[in-house]
């Protein structure tokens, strides 16, 4: 067993050596012949970046919608194409609707009333455009899973009261405030003054478009009575359990069905919405470009498959002398088999490794548009990938190689 471990490391030690030689000795032809496996191999490993980074950048944006909230709205986030129709004639959600669920609701931890308007923003000299404005209750913490920075958040007495008071996200504070503290200075949203309380900690930005550190967060009564008292609300709802998140959903469906007045055979007039919803979509997505960029990358690494078959054919026949030499001085048929083998993995692995080293800048590149990530996992799937293509596409010229009669083989001229 030991000698049959050191015989096939010789040969293969011995195989490699020729075929770098062979290589060498046919430099353009060799790089002509890698140029379809490095287009392959630069499309797996792009395609296995973007999707990685798509993956990792919408994971962060739903852990920040939170798995055990649910959204109370007039519209449903997918689904009901072409029904838009039916979902704007809704009425809209309104308070007494959230002081229901306040009410009667058992299987909730905390539930915030939300509702938000754009307008500019003025402290001095300093100001910002189209910052979102919410209302909220003293539970939008919670609901949120927002933290604060420093200062505080306004309380349940405050919130019902409705006092012309605020917090603000990092960016607000870092715009309006670039050398000073916000705490206890008097801002202007849109005709209205607010005080500053405190400023909560920085979040980001959800799938990459909108900002969650460019708002305002106000009491909702206060911003009932100042931006408007006919606006349509959000509830968002903390389950107490999110092994109960489905009991929680029915239960919120039973009080407002009732509060909103539908009739026993009536359809829901509103939506109740989950973090479930967009992982469906984005997997469904995710999926379908998946699908398209394996088969576009697996055209590109058929042809370059086909261009190694062909040289190494093109190679067999070269060298059509020399296997018969070696055959009649003794060379086994597996030692010609493994020999060609190589040659192609070889060739074949060159082309993987170039078109690495080619898509990592790219990678980069793209980053500035998408989020994109490039894992190892990623390069050790595309380097096996090539070996494996270089010893599928070598295997008929290698077994032909090892077919070949070696008195034929030293009459080949």
């Amino acid at each position: 067993m030991g000698m049959r471990i050191a015989d096939f490391a010789y040969e293969l030690k011995e195989g490699l050596a020729i075929s770098f030689q062979a290589i060498r000795a046919n430099k353009m032809r060799s790089v002509l012949t890698t140029l379809g496996i490095v287009i392959g191999i630069v499309s797996v490993t792009l395609m296995g970046t973007a999707i990685e980074g798509l993956s990792r950048g919408f994971n962060d944006s739903i852990s920040k919608i939170g798995a055990d909230v649910l959204y109370v709205q007039k519209w449903p986030w997918f689904g009901g194409e072409g029904e838009w129709w039916k979902y704007r004639n809704r009425k809209d959600i309104k308070m007494p609707q959230f002081d229901a669920i306040e009410r009667h609701a058992t299987l909730i931890k905390s539930a915030t009333p939300m509702a938000g308007t754009r307008a500019p923003v003025k402290y001095k000299g300093q100001s910002s455009e189209g910052v979102l404005t919410l209302g909220a209750n003293d539970q939008y913490l919670e609901t949120g899973g927002v933290s604060m920075d420093f200062g505080r958040f306004f309380n349940q007495a405050e919130s019902d009261g409705g006092r012309p008071i605020c917090v603000l996200g990092s960016e607000v504070a870092e715009n309006l405030f670039p050398n000073e503290t916000p705490l206890g200075k008097t801002i202007r949203i849109g005709t209205s003054t607010f005080r500053v309380i405190g400023v909560m900690e920085k979040q980001g930005s959800l799938l990459g478009i909108e900002s969650l550190d460019n708002r305002i967060v106000v009491p909702i009564e206060g911003f009932i009575r100042r931006f408007g008292a006919n606006r349509g609300i959000q509830i968002n709802v903390k389950a107490a359990d999110i092994k109960n998140l489905d009991d929680t959903k029915e239960e919120l469906r039973g009080i407002l069905r009732k509060a909103r007045h539908v009739p026993p055979t009536g359809e829901d007039d509103f939506a109740i919405n989950q973090q479930e919803m967009f992982i469906q979509t984005f997997n469904a997505i995710g999926a379908v470009v998946a699908g398209i960029g394996l088969f576009i990358t697996a055209l590109s690494l058929f042809v370059g498959a086909i261009g190694i078959m062909n040289i190494m054919f093109v190679s067999v026949t070269e060298r059509t002398k020399e296997i018969g030499i070696r055959k009649a001085i003794g060379a086994k048929r597996s030692t010609i088999l493994l020999q060609f083998l190589v040659e192609s993995a070889s060739l074949s692995l060159i082309g993987g490794i170039i078109g690495i080293i080619i898509s990592y800048p790219l990678s980069l590149l793209v980053n500035q548009i998408l989020p994109t990530s490039m894992p190892l996992s990623v390069v050790g799937i595309a380097i096996l990938i090539s070996i494996i293509v270089g010893v599928v596409s070598g295997f008929l010229p290698a077994n032909r190689a090892s077919k070949l009669d070696p008195v034929e083989a030293l009459r080949y001229e």
